[in-house]
């Protein structure tokens, strides 16, 4: 069989197939790349599970390296760019890696973290030459650029959340988000079922190393041209759709937040028409700045609540949330949602309790090589939870009100205050810490710390606190702001109630 983009080239041969700031490939292009490096992977020893991760920021090259590694039969590891060399290790190791792909930006920590979990092949592309680097371009010349055989299985990615215990966590890309096929032939077809594939340019914003939006640049595979922007710049991204009539696209609610804080001028001067379907997800969104895109867009957005392990569980469009306002929408198949009591009682309508959800085919949350976790996650077979309270009305719809667990959701990354929590504690000057999200007006919530230090008398900077944990963790994962305080109110078990510390920052937060 003949995979998607040949035929595309002669059929649309002068189209940019995908663009990013520094260079755009046609159809034909794009072909003959994703030929060599599936063939180049095909031929390669990638261990049982075949394994490669991608180490890198965004950029044509990264969503080539990640859909060539699904068209030949691995399975893909994206890393979050902004990991220390040690954190990056951790990953390639427990997910058993074989091959990493780094770009100028991480090629240092890249090499540090291959040498540290025993890989010997990396691959760069705009990287000075280096002992034990092979150079993309290289690599690809010496493959061949025949069709790939499109009898091989797909196999899903493996993607990290961050950890409760300050180590990340490896899942499955989930059924839900993975579409299938017993080759990749198959898989390749079962990518135009994504609603996205069904309109024009998608434009890549969030980092792929996300799920959104590598999901959305592999719609390349759908005929679905796409246009890639790195770091989020709110005018750039105007711009964008602007120039090239960009159709769709994934986001989250920080995005939304940085573009209205645009001056009216600076939002007049661009043509935002062309945007006909908005996913957001990473975070619930304010009602005022929903309600502000929406006025601003139109009723283009569509709302999905999930998670990396599990995929979307409840969706919401523009029209369902003007009626609901506040709602991240009703369960989607195959997940039923349930509002529970502390002893797992199921609760009536419009009481506020554990937002819970029964995957019907009763996988729900599977970890890797990490049964034990598995079995945590779950009350019941298929039964699990986001770590979320909220209610449902009696029509299904689902609102969150607080967050149960410890995790914060930052920018719509999630973040584990444990692992902040477990550098701090080791400073010098610092009896007893906790970590807790704040309301951000920006990022929605950020992380602060709460500190006892060793001499109330003489407390820490705050600056030497933050500068301390960013050494040792990566950035987004630290706190941005210290409180000094004299007791964190732990009980007779030495636990503590971060709902309870959170509350004095967030009375004045409506929802």
């Amino acid at each position: 069989m003949t995979l998607f983009a040949a035929p595309l080239a002669k059929s649309r041969p002068d189209e940019v197939a995908l663009r990013d700031t520094r260079v755009a490939l046609r159809w034909k292009d794009v072909d003959d790349i994703l030929n060599r490096a599936a063939n180049a992977l095909i031929g390669m020893d990638l261990g049982p599970d075949r394994r490669i991760a991608v180490f890198a920021e965004n950029g044509v090259e990264t969503a080539l390296a990640n859909l060539g590694g699904l068209i030949g039969s691995a399975s893909v590891i994206p890393v979050n760019f902004h990991l220390t060399a040690e954190e990056v290790a951790y990953i390639l190791q427990d997910g058993g890696a074989r091959v990493l792909f780094v770009d100028p930006e991480t090629v240092d920590r890249g090499m540090q973290a291959a040498r540290d979990a025993g890989i010997d092949c990396v691959i760069g592309w705009r990287c000075p030459p280096r002992d034990g680097l092979l150079d993309w371009d290289e690599w690809l010349a010496a493959s061949s650029p025949a069709e790939p055989d499109a009898s091989l299985p797909p196999r899903p990615n493996l993607l990290y959340t961050s950890g409760t215990t300050g180590r990340p966590k490896g899942t499955d890309l989930p059924p839900t988000m993975f579409a299938g096929g017993d080759t990749l032939a198959e898989h390749l077809e079962n990518m135009k079922e994504n609603p996205l594939a069904a309109y024009g340019t998608h434009l890549v914003i969030g980092p792929m190393y996300h799920t959104g939006p590598l999901s959305g640049a592999r719609l390349l595979a759908a005929g679905v041209p796409s246009v890639i922007l790195g770091r989020f710049d709110a005018e750039k991204t105007l711009a964008a759709i602007d120039a090239y009539k960009t159709e769709t696209s994934v986001m989250v609610p920080t995005h939304f937040v940085r573009m209205l804080a645009l001056p009216d001028e600076v939002k007049a001067r661009y043509d935002v028409s062309s945007m006909t379907f908005v996913s957001h997800t990473g975070a619930k969104c304010p009602m005022d700045v929903k309600r502000a895109m929406i006025e601003w867009w139109g009723p283009v957005f569509t709302e999905a609540y999930g998670a990396s392990e599990v995929g979307t569980t409840c969706g919401i469009d523009s029209e369902e949330w003007l009626a609901n306002p506040g709602s991240v929408g009703m369960a989607r198949e195959p997940f039923e949602a349930l509002i529970l009591d502390e002893d797992g009682n199921e609760l009536p309508p419009n009481t506020e309790g554990r937002l819970y959800f029964h995957d019907t085919t009763g996988r729900g949350i599977i970890y890797h090589n990490d049964p034990e976790k598995t079995a945590a996650a779950h009350i019941a077979p298929g039964v699990f939870t986001l770590g979320e309270i909220g209610y449902m009305n009696e029509e299904g719809y689902v609102w969150i009100t607080d967050r149960f667990s410890d995790m914060i959701v930052s920018g719509g990354v999630n973040i584990y205050p444990a692992e902040a929590e477990q550098i701090l504690i080791h400073h010098p000057d610092v009896v007893d810490v906790a970590c807790i999200g704040i309301p951000d007006a920006v990022m929605g919530e950020s992380l602060r710390a709460l500190v006892i230090p060793r001499d109330p008398a003489r407390p820490p900077a705050a600056e030497e606190l933050i500068t301390w944990c960013r050494e040792r963790l990566s950035h987004y994962k630290c706190p941005r702001s210290v409180d000094f305080v004299d007791d964190l109110g732990r009980n007779t078990m030495g636990k503590i109630n971060k709902r309870k510390l959170k509350a004095p920052y967030w009375k004045d937060e409506a929802g």
